[in-house]
């Protein structure tokens, strides 16, 4: 089972975030990539239909997480292990982030 999470930007669906078995993939929705008023979630993840892949969490998503004594308090209070950054991605960057992109974990039903 893959873990997922729904990126938004401004809190419009612009693709998927995934653990997959050699690291991580980020893929933009076609309907974000097809509308002309929207721009990419990074610099570093210019828009585009193919697939980002990464061995380690993109850095970009990896700038989403809290540091210091905010990263302590959120694993203790979350159960996480402080090396799981995606975990840690999925339970924490729903909401509070610096800039308009969040995540939003997807659970299987």
């Amino acid at each position: 089972m893959s873990r997922k999470g729904r990126v938004l930007c401004g809190g419009t669906f612009a693709g998927r975030i995934e653990e997959v078995s050699d690291g991580y993939r980020f893929t933009y929705d076609a309907g974000y990539l097809a509308s002309s008023g929207t721009r990419p979630i990074s610099l570093t993840l210019p828009k585009r239909p193919d697939p980002y892949t990464s061995k380690v969490l993109f850095p970009f998503f990896f700038g989403l997480l809290a540091e210091g004594i905010l990263k302590e308090t959120q694993c203790r209070k979350l159960k996480l292990d402080e090396n799981d950054h995606f975990g840690r991605l999925l339970k924490t960057a729903h909401s509070d982030t610096v800039g308009a992109v969040t995540v939003v974990e997807e659970t299987e039903a």
